[in-house]
């Protein structure tokens, strides 16, 4: 082997001004093992770079261009070409979609915050709610863990887990029940749910954390709702514009997800995909989200527990709340389709339809 021929590296000037990637991208790079210098100075610590390695930096700096994790873009520089091309068609598949679900949302907050401000200067409609609750043990399970309330004024699920897990749900709904009796004003929801799902909090296993619930729960006074959610349960309502997802997800993998470190289709293989970030908990700290939204006659919501989500679509969803006759056809509908999916968990679902007093 013949001596190094150090007169045909680049600088770090050169190399970032022909790679189109900054020294300090290039110094971060190095860091991590994506792009190391062909040769680093042992006594000024300057670094090289081969002309070779400008392909490899391009495609580093389109991929960032394209917003892809540095995780997942080192991912794809080990790749062949062939191979490359395929995950990188699919991580801009996974972004499109995150954009249709992102603008979605916005769509529904941008609603929200119209209807705040129309409540302020219009009377309200008066409003009363259709509602039904159903569970199943699933399939699968040995035993059933999920719980379920449907009421004039409270809609709520929750999932035990654990060996614990079937008495914790149980007792968090039991915890919310008495709300369906207190005479609330709008000001008064958040308050009274949070510390209705708090006493379930304290009152939940305090043991090594093995067992617990998740809990999401709508109390209603007027057109007005508290939202209170802990866990991977989830609430949707469906309007005219469609089906919205209004709670996010508790989970581990979901915040995998949001880092860009996993795609939602890895996460329903992920080994971890039931390890919960939050939940009902007697050893954790109660962190709930809590928000309130307006309501209007022809909606319907829905909560339900995983045992739904991780195996009905959300357009089946979708296309069950807005067919059905009512609440009660919706939950037996929606349980009948995760039977069909092959329930391998338990399941529950609240339904309450929004109608005109």
């Amino acid at each position: 082997m013949g001596p190094r021929d150090d007169s045909a590296l680049l600088t770090i000037g050169a190399f970032a001004r022909a790679s189109r990637l900054s020294p300090k991208a290039l110094r971060l790079y190095d860091h991590l093992g994506l792009l190391p210098p062909d040769h680093v100075d042992p006594h000024s610590g300057y670094r090289h770079y081969a002309p070779a390695q400008l392909e490899r930096a391009r495609l580093v700096a389109w991929l960032r261009r394209l917003g892809m994790p540095l995780a997942r873009i080192r991912e794809v520089c080990e790749l062949t070409p062939d191979a490359a091309a395929v995950a990188v068609a699919a991580y801009w598949a996974r972004v499109e979609a995150d954009t249709a679900a992102r603008r979605d949302l916005a769509a529904f907050l941008v609603d929200q915050l119209e209807r705040k401000n129309t409540a302020m200067t219009t009377p309200r409609t008066p409003m009363t709610t259709r509602y039904a609750a159903l569970t199943d043990q699933g399939l699968v399970r040995p035993f059933h863990q999920d719980a379920a309330h449907a009421g004039p004024r409270l809609l709520a699920v929750a999932d035990g887990y654990g060996p614990d897990g079937g008495p914790a749900a149980t007792a968090a709904i039991e915890a919310l029940k008495g709300l369906e009796e207190q005479d609330l004003t709008s000001a008064d929801l958040l308050g009274a749910l949070e510390e209705a799902a708090r006493r379930a909090h304290r009152a939940a296993p305090a043991g090594d954390g093995a067992s617990g619930s998740t809990l999401t729960a709508l109390l209603r006074s007027g057109t007005q709702l508290a939202l209170l959610h802990i866990g991977d349960s989830r609430a949707y309502v469906l309007r005219d514009s469609g089906l919205f997802r209004i709670t996010h997800d508790h989970s581990l993998v979901q915040s995998l997800i949001d880092e860009g470190r996993l795609t939602p289709e890895e996460a329903a293989s992920h080994p971890q995909r039931t390890l919960l970030l939050r939940s009902l908990d007697g050893a954790a700290e109660f962190a709930p989200d809590l928000q309130l939204l307006e309501a209007r006659p022809g909606e319907r919501y829905l909560l339900c527990t995983d045992g739904l989500t991780r195996v009905v679509p959300a357009e089946s969803i979708q296309q069950v709340l807005s067919a059905a006759d009512g609440p009660d056809q919706a939950v037996r509908e929606l349980i009948a389709l995760a039977r069909e999916a092959g329930a391998p968990d338990n399941v529950a679902c609240a339904v309450a339809e929004m109608t005109a007093a």
